[in-house]
């Protein structure tokens, strides 16, 4: 019941820096405009660095789900404003047994969902569908937007470690393949209030150190 609730508001068919370095990043707000950055202004120049990071691709194993009505309904993703993070609201599965499920949609029909990755709580990453294909992650969103499902193994809804150090190399990433900023990454609960990631919900100063975990990882790359 609690992954069948979940599913429903993913839409339908239709490193360590110097301390100089971390207090000139801390409380820095990404986007366009001024960028405060406490005592001292991050200047345009520095956005452009975030916005055009060298991140290196991380380690992705391609299993494209099937095209199929539910899961990979195969339309075209013509533009990205955002990156979404997820989980998978069922603990103790793993990334492949996601992808599994996702795939087994397309024979059940039972509810549309998807997501373009899908992380292991051992850190692998498997890639669900094709970057120019939408998901059905974000019921309002899934035109303009990538999704990263997150596996989890703590009743709280924590990632382990290695799954929280590959999503920060997979989103920095995608950032720097969209020219996005740290600013343009959202929880689902961003839209529509749905409790997911549910640690990053329930944990507002983890959500904001994630971002800021974002930001000095790009920067040191």
């Amino acid at each position: 019941r609690e992954r069948e609730n979940f599913w429903s508001a993913c839409g339908s068919r239709k490193k360590k820096k110097t301390e100089k370095s971390k207090n000139k990043m801390t409380g820095i707000l990404f986007g366009t405009g001024i960028v405060p950055g406490g005592p001292e202004l991050m200047t345009l120049k520095a956005v452009r660095l975030i916005r055009e990071n060298d991140t290196k691709k991380p380690l992705i194993k391609e299993e494209f789900l099937t095209v199929n009505p539910y899961s990979r309904p195969a339309e075209p993703l013509t533009e990205v404003r955002n990156i979404f993070i997820h989980y998978t609201a069922n603990k103790d599965t793993s990334a492949e047994q996601n992808r599994s499920y996702f795939e087994n949609l397309g024979i059940t029909g039972e509810r549309s969902a998807s997501a373009h990755f899908v992380i292991g709580y051992e850190g692998e990453i498997i890639q669900c569908l094709p970057l120019d294909e939408i998901a059905y992650a974000v019921k309002t969103r899934n035109y303009d937007s990538i999704s990263i499902e997150c596996c989890f193994v703590d009743e709280n809804g924590k990632f382990t470690d290695a799954t929280y150090q590959s999503l920060l190399q997979l989103t920095a990433w995608l950032l720097r393949e969209y020219k996005l900023t740290p600013n343009d990454v959202l929880r689902h609960y961003d839209v529509g209030g749905k409790k997911c990631p549910l640690y990053f919900v329930e944990h507002e100063d983890s959500w904001e150190q994630f971002r800021q975990d974002l930001t000095d990882y790009i920067m040191e790359e």
